[in-house]
């Protein structure tokens, strides 16, 4: 049908797709039966779990794929090649995955050794990756409001969009693990290992349905801010459904009648952005009769006055700082500082997540009450990763101040709440939840885009998905070699259980430092990027460019003053920008890097 045929209603599609995949989130609903069932130990429970992190970090594979498979289209040689079959091959992983753990707990088919559980964890937290790739990337794809490089100006100044899109898809991976535990609590009546088939079947069905809808649009994006807003509206609307009906259920409790209700008012809400979609299009075939070859900026003079700092900021955000590769960035200390950071910040708070279930069975807190946990860690997270970005651009662009400052604030702010939960007071798990799921979530928000302001965004993927290597590295040692080590050797009786503050206290302790060291760490990486964020009052003259309907002459005139301006060297019919030589007739569509995405 041509109505289903648009990038809002692929838009909506990824969003749904997104909402049921972040099921890596949830490994405290089911980490005890499968700690039971298998008799493991909480350093071997913690080992799997480090698996899980890994898979759902090494998105290197599927951004490697979704270039292969949309390669044929951006040559313009057609193919039935696109987003789906990235999605398609994610289905596939977590289906497989989860299903054999599933039939491992139930005892379908015979105990399978550590390795193999590892390798069973690994292939479905893997499919995170494939599915986060394929949403976030055809998003951006389809909603990039620049097509070529005579465009540069226009983006330096209207950046923000790809990280409204990045903030909107991974916000609702944030979300999917409050959304899949209340259709635990609804379908599953308690039984964990119900839950893991139901991670096999659910994000599985949905993707299969929905992945013929996400495709790439060649469409123009100028007035889709107010659409963009709503969706971002939605997320925040399902958010605080999500958290209100959670505090709902955690204080009086809810009959399955209830739940069953409650469960279809958040699936009505999950339709929202269809009807979005809906609007979206409306708009579009209003203006359809209207001339689309208006300049890009329209301004009758060719030069116009602003103050240097708003340049400065417009570039750092670019990343037209520098344009280094893999090796030259692993040869600087700043790449050395944020793969420390990495590993303090974004290693403890998934350790805690792993391990919330134990702390909270240490702490003597009902399994309702952890269940209620995991899923405001979810809410947490999303907060954390929609909020991030706002903040970091108003204090970049009013305040002045570098991201880094930010990445260090969550630093230090996460040892506050490691300190909390190591402190054992009564409710201490629900305050230092909140404050290292925030905290947390932050950071995945803010570390592509000091990356990207550190090293350029030319191989920006690469680079991140390297740094990224140091948040599976951090939980395996802070979960298994710390948390696991501890709770172990102070565990007794049957079960080999720990009850009491004393089970965890130490290591959290521990955690906390090594945030504190983090928090130093992200300070020291301020010097690397201030540069780019200097403050000057003095006047620039800016080119304002044109696109292809702009005359010959103009073109040429265009050239030496864009050069001029931004310290480059020009001939009569290209423009130098960042070493290179750009026609300014050129095209060529400027494409989103596929394989900077992360759970």
């Amino acid at each position: 049908m041509e109505i289903l045929r648009s990038k809002w209603v692929a838009m909506a599609a990824s969003i749904w797709i997104q909402c049921t995949s972040g099921a890596s989130y949830t490994f405290g609903i089911y980490s005890a039966a499968l700690k039971s069932t298998q008799s493991y130990d909480q350093s071997t429970l913690d080992t799997v779990s480090v698996f899980k992190d890994i898979g759902a970090n090494a998105g290197v594979f599927s951004g490697l794929l979704y270039t292969y498979v949309t390669s044929n289209r951006r040559r313009g040689r057609g193919g039935n090649g696109g987003p789906w079959v990235v999605l398609a091959i994610g289905a596939i992983q977590c289906f497989a995955g989860y299903f054999l753990m599933w039939a491992s707990v139930t005892g379908l088919i015979r105990k399978p050794p550590v390795p193999l559980m590892c390798l069973f964890m690994f292939i479905a937290s893997q499919s995170q990756t494939f599915f986060n790739t394929a949403n976030v990337v055809s998003a951006v794809e389809n909603f990039a409001d620049y097509g070529d490089l005579a465009e540069i100006a226009f983006l330096l100044i209207h950046q923000d969009k790809g990280y409204v899109l990045d903030g909107l898809c991974s916000g609702f991976l944030g979300l999917s693990g409050a959304i899949l535990i209340q259709l635990y609590e609804t379908l599953c009546g308690g039984d964990p290992a119900s839950f893991i088939l139901l991670l096999a079947v659910t994000p599985t069905v949905l993707s299969l349905l929905a992945m013929p809808l996400v495709r790439i649009y060649e469409t123009s994006t100028a007035d889709d801010k107010k659409h963009l807003n709503g969706l971002s509206a939605v997320s925040l609307i399902i958010a605080a459904y999500l958290m209100i009906l959670i505090i709902v259920k955690n204080t009086f409790g809810l009959s399955s009648v209830a739940n069953v209700v409650t469960l279809v008012c958040l699936v009505l809400l999950l339709a929202l952005p269809l009807l979005i979609a809906t609007r979206a299009r409306r708009d579009r075939m209003e203006k359809t009769a209207l001339p689309d070859k208006s300049p890009l900026i329209t301004s009758p003079k060719a030069a116009t006055s602003v103050n240097q700092s708003s340049v400065g900021d417009s570039q750092a955000e670019a990343g037209l700082s520098e344009n280094l590769n893999l090796l030259q960035a692993m040869k600087s200390l700043s790449f050395w500082l944020l793969f420390l950071a990495m590993i303090c910040g974004m290693g403890s708070g998934l350790s805690t997540i792993n391990n919330i279930r134990q702390i909270g069975e240490s702490l003597r807190y009902s399994s309702v009450e952890i269940n209620s946990l995991v899923s405001l860690w979810s809410i947490w997270n999303f907060l954390g990763r929609f909020g991030a970005g706002y903040a970091s651009d108003a204090m970049l662009h009013k305040k002045g101040w570098p991201r880094p400052w930010l990445m260090a604030a969550t630093l230090g702010t996460m040892t506050i709440g490691h300190l909390i939960i190591a402190s054992g007071f009564q409710g201490n798990l629900y305050v230092g939840s909140v404050i290292v799921g925030v905290c947390y979530g932050s950071q995945w928000s803010l570390m592509p885009t000091i990356t990207s302001e550190l090293f350029g965004v030319r191989h920006m993927g690469t680079i991140f998905n390297t740094i990224s290597i140091a948040s599976p590295i951090g939980s395996y040692v802070f979960s298994v070699r710390l948390i696991g080590y501890i709770y172990d050797k102070t565990a007794s009786g049957v079960g080999n259980k720990c009850f009491g503050s004393h089970c965890f206290r130490l290591s959290f302790v521990i955690m906390a430092s090594v945030a504190f060291f983090g928090f130093l760490v992200a300070i020291r990486c301020d010097p690397f990027s201030s540069d780019l964020f200097e403050d000057n009052s003095d006047q620039q003259s800016v080119p304002v460019l044109r696109n292809s309907t702009s005359s010959e002459n103009s073109t040429k005139d265009l050239g030496g003053m864009f050069c001029s301006a931004f310290g480059g060297a020009s001939s009569s019919e290209t423009v130098c920008f960042s070493g290179e030589l750009v026609t300014l007739h050129d095209t060529t569509p400027v494409r989103a890097v596929p394989n900077i995405l992360k759970a």
